[in-house]
């Protein structure tokens, strides 16, 4: 287990220009340990090294907060990376020991190299320079968070007076409390008005070490409620949906980042895991967005072959669990017009729907198919078939046949309706006893 050293004392490592750790105290020699590293090879604490990549990518200190999963325990650090020469100093201000947790994903990926910033992120030191900077917030700014880093947060942003004359901002700093409503514009050129809100940050020793806030533009909308007017039918709760897609967005971003061995060598099987998790985040997401009934990104042409393979990826696995057959036939490029997300989702659902109503060791056939105004991939179950009576009603929403579980019956209404918005369509051709064959069509432009 590693030790961990009492409040009032600091804990310092070296790292090299090749993320090597080099040198370091006993607590986080300790913890290279129990990662399976030592002294003198990579550093094997993401989380850390997600934080010395940035500073030396910047060029300046930074500070973050950070989770370090150490054996029976998790530790919450406060960690400052400056560059030194080609080497890059930790030094770790404070840390407290809780209970491990079990889904660590975001913050054990937390850094610009894994995963995006949260959107309209900024913060900093006592004297108000920047010491962190989102993207997004740096092009709403004109500026680069290389530029920005170390400099005045007044020299990216014009303060503007309340109706009251008063600025939040300016009376936040002289009380060291909490801010909202700071009305700003960038002084880059950009005319768009930000408000401005953040609240103080404490140092290792108690004192007012700077403000943590965010930015947003003064007439964005709130996030996409999934049950504004209009989409009662197929809604979930707004609070949900917000609280949804950003986990789902640094899954998505954390696994390519494993995919892509961005730490350092991985072994192929886990690199394709990751892979995996990140086809599924992302079809998840298009899932939460079709629900509270955001408009596809915009149709374009595309070559519906490969949406078929991913399609079929991600569901595989189940189909060979049962020893379920997926066969694809027809045409190897099959031109269309549509939004690459949507078509992956409706072509999941299908197959899914497939899956979960074939018999063991069955086929599932899917047919590429094109015709002069429309293409079409076809799923062709070996099922027990869908009555006649029942063939329209499963399309309406929360409509299901069986027992099947899976979509509470949202599924095929929400693939009818991605595809009517690309001006296609999905039919069902089906009798009892002889399976089911559902059709994507979509123009071909």
């Amino acid at each position: 287990m590693a030790s961990v050293a009492g409040n009032g004392e600091t804990v310092t490592g070296r790292i090299d220009s090749s993320g090597r750790l080099v040198a370091a105290d006993l607590m986080l020699s300790d913890l290279q340990r129990e990662a399976g590293s030592g002294i003198g090879d990579r550093l094997a604490l993401p989380q850390l090294a997600a934080v010395a990549r940035l500073a030396r990518k910047l060029g300046v200190g930074i500070a973050r907060p950070a989770v370090v999963a150490a054996r029976d325990h998790d530790l919450e650090l406060w960690v400052r990376a400056e560059p030194d020469g080609d080497d890059v100093v930790l030094t770790i201000e404070s840390w407290r020991r809780r209970p491990p947790q079990g889904a660590r994903l975001e913050i054990a990926a937390r850094s610009e190299d894994v995963l995006p910033t949260p959107k309209g992120e900024w913060a900093t030191d006592a004297e108000l320079r920047l010491t962190d900077l989102s993207p997004d917030l740096a092009t709403m700014l004109g500026t680069s968070i290389g530029e920005a880093i170390g400099q005045p947060l007044t020299k990216w942003l014009r303060l503007i007076e309340g109706v009251d004359g008063a600025m939040p901002l300016l009376n936040a700093v002289a009380a060291r409390t909490a801010f909202t409503g700071q009305v700003a514009s960038g002084r880059g050129g950009q005319s768009q008005r930000l408000l401005i809100s953040g609240s103080p940050v404490a140092g290792v020793d108690g004192l007012f070490d700077g403000f943590r806030g965010r930015a947003a533009a003064e007439n964005a909308r709130p996030p996409d409620a999934a049950n504004e007017a209009g989409n009662a039918g197929m809604s979930i709760d707004p609070a949900l949906d917000h609280a949804l897609r950003s986990p789902l967005a640094r899954i998505i971003e954390a696994a390519e980042g494993i995919a892509d061995r961005a730490d350092g060598p991985l072994r192929s099987d886990y690199a394709t895991y990751a892979g995996d998790i990140s086809a599924a985040a992302k079809h998840l997401l298009s899932v939460i967005r079709a629900m509270v009934d955001q408009p596809p990104e915009g149709d374009s042409a595309i070559d519906l072959s490969p949406l078929v393979d991913e399609a079929i990826g991600l569901v595989q696995s189940k189909a060979e669990s049962r020893s379920i057959v997926m066969q694809r036939e027809g045409v190897e490029s099959l031109p269309a017009v549509g939004e690459p997300r949507a078509i992956v989702q409706i072509l999941v659902n299908l197959l899914g729907n497939a899956v979960r109503h074939s018999p063991d060791g069955s086929q599932i056939t899917v047919s590429l198919a094109t015709g002069n105004d429309y293409a079409s991939v076809t799923v062709a179950d070996q099922g027990s078939g869908i009555d006649a009576a029942d063939q329209e009603r499963i399309f309406g929403k929360f409509e299901r046949v069986g027992q099947g579980g899976g979509d509470a019956g949202l599924g095929l209404a929400i693939a009818r309706r991605l595809a009517n918005s690309m001006a296609g369509d999905v039919t069902l051709v089906s009798e009892p006893g002889r399976g089911a064959r559902f059709t994507l069509s979509l123009p071909v432009g």
